[in-house]
């Protein structure tokens, strides 16, 4: 049996099937068993700043519309309209005219809670039954500024059930009142699997990402913290941030110079501010990377069996976008160059996997987060 040691996996351990990586059966297979089941995330609540906004999002199959009410709160819905099926909102984001959302089809109009508020008549009478024929609800919940859909139905756990690490990681953060002062968007030639493969594990950082390896220098050792070392307890008092983790001597954020870019958060903690940077996992649609002074929110996407489109916010104070001389490429011309260095390797991979030699792949015992991560697929898909 695989058990994690100090530095990780006991022994060599089987990948998933490389059939997984690019089946379009099993594609569907997987949207039905992890993404229709999952809480997802769409996007950042202060995209839908005013009443009557709204944003669509595509999972697999299934859009989903998100809006916020006359009242400023939050609602979703299936974007079907119970009439025919016909797609009521056909943009991805948009301020509704009216505080109606109406079929363009037939003209079927509902309220923004959902009920179905007319029918055309055209002097016909109206057929008992009409009022119960309200939109799909669907399952929202906005978590510190981030909102999440489920298609689930009744099968909905708790949304902390996704996150990979405790929920007060981000505590000292003020994640809520950050707002998006730039996005980025690529899509991927590659499963989206081989994209969360790809962030687990930093065996590949010291040959993909020389900036990166500078600045975070345990990086440039092919792990990811001070317990993925052998021999961490010979040096679990050392300074040395090749040994220790966090930023190189001078650093404080991930920037083209180190450097923040404006105010640092003032509630963090001395440890802190000297790791400067952390991470929170939701699998399987986002994670949040936060440092001293912003923070960064990527979101995956499955477009196909073979393509992954990936969204990144930087979020930033208020404060911080409105002030004079606030430098933005300084912070997210290094992010942006980091994730293409990801997408290149990641796209190396998916353009192996077909090999009729190839059945799987192998994990390292250094890669037990990797390990980890296909655990929770096979376990998806088992459930």
């Amino acid at each position: 049996m695989n058990q994690r040691a100090e530095n990780g996996l006991v022994q060599l351990a089987a990948g998933l099937p490389a059939l997984w990586y690019f089946d379009a059966a099993h594609y569907q297979r997987e949207l039905a068993q992890i993404w229709y089941r999952n809480w997802i995330y769409v996007g950042r609540s202060d995209a839908l700043a005013e009443p009557l906004s709204y944003l669509t999002h595509r999972i697999g199959t299934q859009v989903v519309l998100v809006l916020r009410d006359e009242n400023g709160q939050l609602q979703a819905f299936h974007n079907t309209c119970r009439h025919r099926g016909a797609a009521l909102c056909t943009k991805s984001a948009g301020r509704l005219p009216a505080r109606a959302i109406t079929c363009g089809y037939h003209g079927w109009s509902y309220n923004l809670h959902g009920k179905l508020t007319r029918v055309p008549a055209h002097g016909r009478p109206q057929p008992a039954g009409l009022k119960e024929l309200g939109l799909y609800p669907v399952p929202l919940q906005d978590w510190h500024g981030c909102i999440f859909v489920h298609l689930g139905g009744g099968d909905t756990q708790a949304l902390e059930s996704g996150l990979a690490s405790a929920t007060d990681a981000l505590a000292h953060w003020p994640l809520a009142a950050l707002k998006v002062g730039h996005t980025h968007t690529r899509t991927l030639q590659c499963n989206w699997k081989i994209f969360w493969e790809n962030y687990h594990e930093c065996l590949h950082c010291p040959g993909v990402h020389p900036a990166l390896s500078a600045l975070v220098p345990i990086y440039r050792r092919g792990i990811m913290e001070q317990r993925d070392d052998p021999n961490w307890a010979m040096h679990g008092s050392s300074a040395d941030a090749s040994r220790r983790g966090g930023l190189r001597d001078g650093a404080v954020t991930w920037s083209l110079d180190g450097q923040a870019c404006g105010p640092q958060f003032p509630n963090l903690t001395a440890e802190e501010r000297r790791v400067g940077y952390h991470y929170l996992t939701h699998t399987p649609s986002m994670y949040i990377a936060a440092h001293v002074d912003y923070v960064r929110v990527v979101r995956l996407q499955p477009t196909g069996p073979e393509t992954t489109a990936v969204f990144t916010q930087w979020l930033f104070p208020a404060a911080t976008l409105n002030a004079p001389g606030f430098a933005l490429q300084n912070t997210v011309q290094f992010g942006a160059t980091v994730m293409s260095e990801d997408v290149g390797v990641c796209e190396l991979v998916q353009q192996g996997q077909r090999a009729r030699a190839h059945h799987a792949g192998v994990l390292m015992p250094e890669e037990y987060a990797v390990y980890n991560f296909q655990q929770w697929v096979r376990d998806e898909l088992a459930r």
